[in-house]
């Protein structure tokens, strides 16, 4: 079984595929074509409205046979909101996606990042590629519910009211092959701010970065809740991280820095502060980040000014897959220092080390052992990777392939795992967005 990442897609078989969504959700579909409109309202399947030529919806799981689709349909895009009507989807464990074929085989996996305030999240699109069809991850937000995305495809809606949709979810993902976005953002305030930024990373031989509205709501976010409790802090007395604000505003990231600062009262004199000491500086420096947000609030106990900044990369399969790759590099370079064969990449052992990292973020835990009991080995049996011996390392925080793989050798544990002669392949997975960054997972097969 494949277990997906945003953006991350899947060849399907021939043939009727199921998808199931359990829990507490409505699922729905759309059928378009490449213009990313519905061809009428019979294109929308709901709870109300659960059959169109292709598609059936019972319960939890919709059956979508592409063969069947009404002429000209090349798009389905499935999408989840919470059962109980207006209740926000962070209210809810976070939605998995379960694909299975004609004969109930699993195929894929996908859970999103943890949901905020959105009530509609697109999960996946099933779309045609040539003489077959493909299914791709994605994991949008809409913050106006089934009526403000049944408008944004072409849906007629009896209301009124116009709508007001947010593309903010986490995992949020631009709009792929056709489908409409979620409306434009308006963009961060800058105050000269990313000029200073980008002439002291062109000093420092660093690309430029640009201004990205999610990351400015989400540094926002936080240094209003700093401001109210009087103290700098990554996670806030609300319990929130400014990592997770960053996942819960719409960015995905697969790199992050940030500067949590007080005093400066302009942004001219921020830049100044973050460059005078040599972490502050190599954050700001970092030729990994092609983002940032800067927001500051004046208030609290004290009436000082906290200023947050946040500087990402967007996650995307490619940098996923480089990033494993130097993982895996670092940690063969380390066995042939030791006189030990290098491991090769396994993808059904990378499948399951992927998803423990997505699920420690999302359901914001931190161990080798799930909340629902199961650990290393039952994961990698899960993707069908029958393996003799299995390890696993994890970490959360490090920033870089390289600092992950520096922590694991100076911990004893670890560095056995990574040392061991018995082990003969491994998998990396990585996901961002958890209350301590980003989380690591190695899972080791021999």
């Amino acid at each position: 079984m494949n277990e997906l990442v945003p953006g991350g897609n899947l060849a399907l078989p021939g043939g009727p595929v199921q998808v199931r969504v359990p829990g507490g959700f409505d699922v729905s579909a759309l059928i378009t074509g490449d213009g990313g409109k519905v061809g009428g309202d019979d294109d929308f399947v709901f709870y109300n409205q659960p059959e169109a030529p292709g598609a059936r919806l019972r319960g939890d799981t919709l059956t979508v046979d592409p063969r069947a689709l009404r002429a000209g349909a090349t798009r389905v895009t499935v999408a989840v909101s919470a059962a109980d009507p207006g209740t926000e989807l962070s209210a809810l464990p976070s939605p998995t996606l379960r694909v299975t074929d004609a004969d109930g085989r699993a195929l894929a996996r996908f859970t999103p990042p943890r949901p905020g305030r959105e009530t509609v999240l697109l999960l996946a699109e099933f779309y045609r590629r040539g003489e077959g069809w493909k299914l791709r991850a994605l994991g949008q937000g809409y913050a106006d519910g089934l009526a403000g995305l049944a408008r944004d495809f072409g849906v007629d809606v009896d209301d009124e009211t116009p709508p007001a949709v947010a593309a903010t979810g986490p995992g949020a993902v631009p709009a792929v092959g056709g489908h409409p976005g979620a409306g434009p953002v308006p963009p961060p305030q800058d105050d000269g701010f990313l000029r200073e930024v980008n002439s002291a990373r062109a000093a420092a031989g660093s690309p430029p970065v640009a201004l990205d509205a999610r990351l400015a709501a989400a540094a926002r976010a936080h240094a209003s809740a700093m401001a109210a409790a009087g103290t700098l802090s990554v996670q806030t007395r609300d319990g929130i991280s400014v990592y997770q604000r960053a996942l819960g505003a719409g960015y995905a990231y697969l790199t992050v820095g940030e500067h949590l600062v007080s005093g400066p009262r302009a942004p001219g004199e921020f830049v100044a502060y973050c460059l005078r000491t040599d972490g502050a500086r190599r954050t700001l420096h970092d030729p990994a980040h092609t983002h940032v947000g800067l927001a500051h609030v004046t208030g609290g106990p004290s009436g000082d000014t906290y200023w947050t900044a946040l500087w990402a990369s967007p996650l995307t399969p490619a940098g996923l897959a480089r990033t494993a790759t130097e993982v895996v590099a670092l940690t063969n370079r380390e066995r042939t220092a030791a006189g030990l064969r290098p491991l090769a990449p396994d993808p059904l052992l990378t499948a399951a080390a992927q998803a423990h990292s997505a699920d420690m973020v999302t359901r914001d835990f931190y161990s080798h052992t799930s909340p629902d009991g199961g650990g290393p080995r039952d994961r990698a049996v899960a993707a069908g990777a029958a393996r003799g011996t299995i390890g696993e390392n994890i970490a959360c925080g490090q920033r870089s392939p390289a600092a992950v793989v520096e922590g694991w050798m100076n911990s004893p544990g670890h560095r056995a795992n990574i040392l061991k002669a018995e082990f003969t392949h491994i998998g990396i997975g990585l996901a961002g967005g958890g209350r301590a960054g980003t989380y690591w997972t190695q899972l080791f097969g021999g």
